[in-house]
Parts: structure tokens; C-alpha cells; sequence
């Protein structure tokens, strides 16, 4: 089926619970406040985002990051994903939204 020509053929905005990202304006935000986020943290986001409720290993997340997969690369993800967690979690420590599978990787999870 061809899409009309006014669509784009990806939404531009993703949406889960109180979390907005607008891929289009490159920014997300958590309740209607925008989030102070690092490249690598928003492109972590997106990533999780657009695999929403897909766990992703380490492996695939550090490539499609950093285009590597070093045990360095690993150890670095996980410094990112804490400090992205500070910022889209209302607690970090009992995180809703990014759930760590142990030894496997990350997911978004649907809210």
C-alpha cells in the first residue's frame, strides 16, 4: 500500500506514558518538561524508543552508538543508561519505563 505523499513515512513523535520525544525537533520530554539530555543519551533514548518493548542486547546497543563493541564500550553503556535513567525515571532506583535484563541488554518498556 503507497502511503500518501503528505505523510512521512515514519511518525515524527513517539509517546509512552510521560514521555514525549520529537524525533523531527531532535528533544523529549517527561511531562511537558524538556529534558537536558546529551547526544548520547538521546540518541540511547530514540534507540530504545523506536524498539519499544524489544530487549536489545549491549552488543547491538554499543554498535548502533558508537559503531563498536568493546568491553569498554559495555561498561560505558551502562554509565549512560544510569544517568538517562536520573532523567527519565520518577525513581531511578525502580525504574518503570528502561528495564535492564541482566547479562542481555535494555528495554523500553510500554506504559
Amino acid at each position: 500500500s503507497s502511503m500518501a505523499a503528505s505523510e512521512p513515512a515514519e511518525t515524527s513523535t513517539f509517546d509512552n506514558g510521560p514521555l514525549h520525544i520529537d524525533y523531527a525537533a531532535g528533544y523529549a520530554t517527561i511531562e511537558g518538561h524538556e529534558l537536558s539530555l546529551t547526544p548520547t543519551e538521546y540518541k540511547l533514548l530514540v534507540l530504545l524508543a523506536k524498539n519499544v518493548d524489544k530487549v536489545l542486547t549491549h552488543t547491538y546497543i554499543t554498535r548502533e552508538i558508537w559503531g563498536t563493541s568493546w568491553d569498554s564500550d559495555i561498561a560505558s553503556l551502562r554509565v549512560f543508561m544510569r544517568t538517562l535513567r536520573k532523567k527519565v525515571e520518577s525513581d531511578p532506583s525502580h525504574p518503570t519505563m528502561i528495564q535492564t535484563h541482566i547479562g542481555v541488554g535494555y528495554r523500553m518498556q510500554r506504559l
